[in-house]
């Protein structure tokens, strides 16, 4: 914890942004076009720091037949700025596809064009952002008993630089969730390392078996993938369910992602919260597209026909364990019904198993002791996306995800984010007052040294 002292003032951000994943792209282009427009005395200055080398987001799920399951207007401008230059249709008139897209009469791209969108937008404010820079920790800075600003420290192959700032944005996305006791391994993976890990496996090789683990998109993209790119490979998905269930897209059912719907959420009871989740979890969660489903009975069916099966589901079960052996991988799946055991020696498990939201509080060392939390442990967060905190505490700290218990299903989603980053930034210029206020006293008492 460090203490100002007059004439020991290094430079201070506005904002600085913990990630660089398409959320806190969002927000940088936010930024740059609030600039281009804002006098000398309006503009913010922000940078991010981002871990890894380049901008990169769930490469390991860019399947070249996979689509985006939100509309391409849900871009990361076009419902906050219609006009913007940093919209997905701007980017197809770049790529000189806009025709051709128009063309195809479909709202959800591939999703390897959507990521070559990010990484076209994420160009464009690079300027804004640090590569192969991890934050590792975060510290109050003190001035007569309050926390006047943040400490960033940066870890880079040059060493640790410490960042100073007014804000902190943390947008460090999710993590690959296991289930309890399994670790990944050489044939232990997760579906978000997909495709990295089949190039390892090289051409060379030549599996007799896949195991999937998961009820959602991804596990169902996972069982098509390995089917299609392994064709002598039997490709098992194992889910406790009797099949893989539809996910709503519905008109109606898609309220639940309007902006609109996030100050609903928050403003609802605990109870109304937990009853629009159970309404409509099925918009999201565990769900799979019904064409994709549809495909993958087909696929079945005929191979019964045929009898050529290589397409197995092994439904109303679990896998109980999981034991690598050289070369191999055994899996034990369960029937949940009579309480059978199967064994099933493959050359890989396939954890499609979802991702968890990263401790919001886990950088932030003593400056988390200033945050709030409600009756139920959970870090308690503003409409704004700003953490409460109490009055010591004077810097604003926002978060991009982990904010599902109070601003609902679309907290770590694409469907808002346009919304989401425009909210934040009016936030951080309402409060920007009390900044340049701050900025005139540090100016006053510096002066009043000297004298």
């Amino acid at each position: 914890m460090s203490q100002v002292l007059p004439g020991d003032a290094p430079q201070v951000h506005d904002l600085i942004g913990i990630g660089f994943g398409p959320s806190n792209v969002a927000m940088a282009i936010a930024l740059s076009e609030h600039n281009a427009g804002a006098g000398a005395q309006g503009t913010v200055s922000a940078h991010f720091f981002e871990q890894q080398p380049r901008f990169g987001w769930h490469r390991g799920m860019l399947i070249d037949d996979a689509t985006m399951q939100v509309s391409f207007l849900k871009d990361l401008v076009t419902l906050r700025n219609p006009t913007s230059e940093f919209s997905f249709l701007c980017y197809l008139k770049s790529k000189d596809r806009l025709v051709d897209f128009i063309n195809h009469k479909n709202l959800f791209p591939l999703r390897v064009e959507f990521h070559d969108y990010f990484e076209w937008a994420a160009a464009k404010v690079d300027d804004m952002v640090s590569y192969g820079h991890e934050v590792v920790g975060v510290t109050p800075v003190l001035r007569d008993g309050e926390v006047e600003h943040l400490d960033v420290t940066v870890r880079s192959g040059e060493g640790l630089v410490v960042h100073r700032a007014r804000n902190v944005l943390i947008g460090t996305g999710l993590r690959p969730l296991m289930p309890e006791g399994v670790e990944r391994g050489d044939r232990v993976w997760h579906n978000s390392e997909l495709l990295a890990k089949v190039e390892e496996l090289g051409e060379a090789a030549a599996p007799e078996r896949f195991v999937v683990v998961g009820a959602g998109q991804s596990a169902a993209e996972n069982v098509a993938y390995l089917h299609r790119r392994f064709p002598k490979a039997e490709v098992c998905a194992v889910f406790s369910r009797y099949g893989y269930s539809p996910a709503d897209d519905s008109s109606f059912a898609n309220r639940i992602f309007d902006p609109d719907a996030v100050d609903e959420y928050f403003a609802a009871p605990e109870d109304v919260k937990r009853r629009l989740m159970d309404y409509h979890g099925n918009t999201n969660y565990s769900v799979v597209d019904i064409d994709l489903i549809d495909d993958l009975y087909r696929q079945m069916y005929q191979e019964k026909v045929l009898g050529t099966e290589r397409l197995r589901f092994l439904n109303v079960s679990r896998l109980v364990g999981v034991e690598e052996t050289p070369g191999k991988v055994r899996a034990t799946v369960r029937s949940l019904v009579t309480g059978e055991e199967t064994l099933l020696d493959s050359d890989v498990v396939v954890f499609a198993t979802g991702y968890s939201p990263v401790d919001p509080l886990g950088l932030l060392g003593d400056v988390a002791d200033h945050c709030l939390r409600d009756e139920e442990g959970r870090v308690r967060v503003e409409r704004d996306y700003r953490i409460a905190t109490d009055p010591e505490l004077r810097c604003g700290i926002y978060l991009q995800g982990g904010t599902e218990h109070t601003h609902g299903i679309t907290s770590a989603l694409l469907s808002n984010t346009a919304i989401r980053v425009g909210e934040i930034l009016d936030s951080l210029l309402d409060r920007g007052v009390k900044a340049a206020s701050d900025e005139a006293r540090l100016v006053a008492d510096q002066a009043g040294a000297a004298d």
